[in-house]
C-alpha cells in the first residue's frame, strides 16, 4: 500500500483500507515517507516501511520518486508481495511502473493497482508538465479504480486512457464513526443550546473556507449557533483573521488536526462542505455516519453521496445565500431529526465491509489476469 501519509482523503482511505485488510488476515505493507496518520494500531499483519530520501547537495529537490521505486523493489522482493496498490497517480503510479520494470528484469512479476482520488487528476494531473506521465502510468497499471463516477468521467475526458477504470467508492467505519453520548462536550461549547456547525478539511483554497464562514454568519443571524473547524492548512491564518476582524471569533473554535473527529461529529447538527471540487467527499460521509446532515456544493462526486433534500441539500458553487437558506431548513427543530436519520441511512450504503470486499474482488481479478499474462511472458 503506497500513499501520502497525511490527513487528506487519499491517505485516510488507503490507511483504513490497509487496516481492514489486515483484520481479514491479509499481510499489508505500507511504503511511504512517514507513518500514515491513521496507522495508529498494532496488528500482526500490518507493516510500515519508511522511504529513505538521501539529501545530496547536487539536488535542489531530493528525488523522492526514485527512492520510492527502490523501496518498492526491496519490499516486493523481501516480503514476497502479491500486489502493489498505489493511491494517487503522482508520483506513486509512475514510481510503481519503474519498480515493476526493475523487478521484471529479475523475473519477478508484480501487478499494480492504481487508485485515483481527485486532485491527482483534476488539478495536478492536468498540468502539461505531468500529463504524459500520468496518462502513461494509468495505462500501464494492471488495475485502475476511481472513487466516484464523476472522477472516472473527468479522467476519461482529459486523458487518453485505454485502461478500464472501475469505480469503487470511499467507505466509512460505522463502528468508529457513530453518534456517541458526548453531550457534556456539546454543553461546554454550546452552553445555551446553540446549534453546532462543523467543517473539516485540509484548509486549502479549493475547500472555500470563506464560504464556510459566510454561511455560518448567515445562519447565526437567524439561529444561535457555534462553528467548529477541524484541520489545518494554508487558509487557516486568513480565516482566523477574518473571524477576529468581524467580531465572530468567540463563536468559532479552531481545533487543528484532531484524530478523534468522531467525538465532535457526534454532537454536531450540520456539516458544511462548499468545496469548489470534491472527487467524493469522505469528510461528509464520516459526518453522515454520525447522523450529521450536510450542506454542500454540487461539485464533482458530492451528488453521488449527498442526496438533495434527503440527507441535506446542495447548492451551486459559491451560492452562499442558497446555502444559508437551506441550512435553516435543515436546522428547523421539526426537520433536523429527519435529516439526521436520513444521513445515517445513506452512510450505511458505504459501510466499510461492503467496499473492502469490492477491493478484494478487484485484487483477485487483477492478480489472476496478471498471472496469466506473466505465464505467457515466461513461456
Amino acid at each position: 500500500m503506497v500513499c501520502y501519509p497525511t490527513y487528506g482523503g487519499s491517505g485516510v482511505v488507503a490507511t483504513e483500507l490497509g487496516k481492514s485488510l489486515a483484520e481479514l488476515g491479509h499481510k499489508v505493507h505500507f511504503i511511504t515517507y512517514n507513518q500514515p496518520t491513521r496507522l495508529d494500531i498494532f496488528n500482526e499483519n500490518l507493516f510500515y516501511h519508511e522511504v529513505s530520501i538521501p539529501n545530496y547537495p547536487l539536488f535542489q529537490y531530493s528525488p523522492y520518486e526514485t527512492a520510492l521505486a527502490s523501496a518498492m523493489v526491496n519490499v516486493v522482493k523481501n516480503e514476497k508481495l502479491d500486489l502493489l496498490h498505489v493511491h494517487y497517480a503522482i508520483p506513486h503510479a509512475s514510481a510503481a511502473y519503474l519498480a515493476k520494470q526493475i523487478l521484471k528484469s529479475q523475473n519477478i512479476y508484480i501487478p499494480v493497482v492504481t487508485t485515483l482520488h481527485g486532485t491527482d487528476i483534476t488539478l495536478v494531473g492536468k498540468d502539461p508538465s505531468y500529463e504524459p506521465v500520468v496518462t502513461f502510468s494509468i495505462n500501464e497499471s494492471d488495475g485502475v479504480t476511481a472513487v466516484s463516477e464523476d472522477l472516472k468521467r473527468d479522467t476519461l475526458e482529459h486523458f487518453d486512457i485505454e485502461n478500464e477504470i472501475k469505480v469503487i467508492y470511499n467507505f466509512v467505519d460505522l463502528n468508529r464513526f457513530k453518534k456517541q453520548n458526548k453531550e457534556h462536550f456539546k454543553k461546554a461549547i454550546c452552553p445555551n443550546g446553540e446549534k453546532l456547525i462543523v467543517h473539516t478539511s485540509n484548509f486549502r483554497p479549493v475547500k472555500r473556507l470563506g464560504d464556510v464562514f459566510d454561511v455560518f454568519v448567515g445562519i447565526k443571524k437567524h439561529i444561535p449557533c457555534k462553528l467548529i473547524l477541524i484541520g489545518d492548512g494554508p487558509e487557516r491564518v486568513k480565516l482566523e483573521e477574518l473571524c477576529r476582524s468581524t467580531g465572530h471569533y468567540e463563536d468559532v473554535r479552531f481545533l487543528g488536526k484532531l484524530d478523534a473527529i468522531e467525538d465532535v461529529l457526534s454532537v454536531s447538527d450540520l456539516f458544511l462542505l462548499p468545496s469548489e471540487k470534491e472527487s467524493f467527499g469522505l469528510a461528509a460521509l464520516e459526518a453522515m455516519a454520525c447522523e450529521v446532515p450536510v450542506i454542500s456544493s454540487n461539485a464533482g462526486g458530492i451528488p453521488e453521496l449527498n442526496i438533495d433534500g434527503v440527507t441535506g441539500y446542495m447548492s451551486n458553487i459559491g451560492d452562499v445565500a442558497d446555502m444559508i437558506a437551506k441550512s435553516l431548513l435543515v436546522l428547523a427543530d421539526d426537520k433536523l431529526p429527519i435529516f439526521k436519520a436520513n444521513a445515517l441511512k445513506r452512510a450505511k450504503d458505504f459501510e466499510k465491509s461492503k467496499i473492502v470486499a469490492a477491493y478484494v474482488d478487484h485484487y483477485s481479478t487483477v492478480i489472476q489476469k496478471h498471472k496469466l499474462s506473466s505465464t505467457n511472458i515466461v513461456s
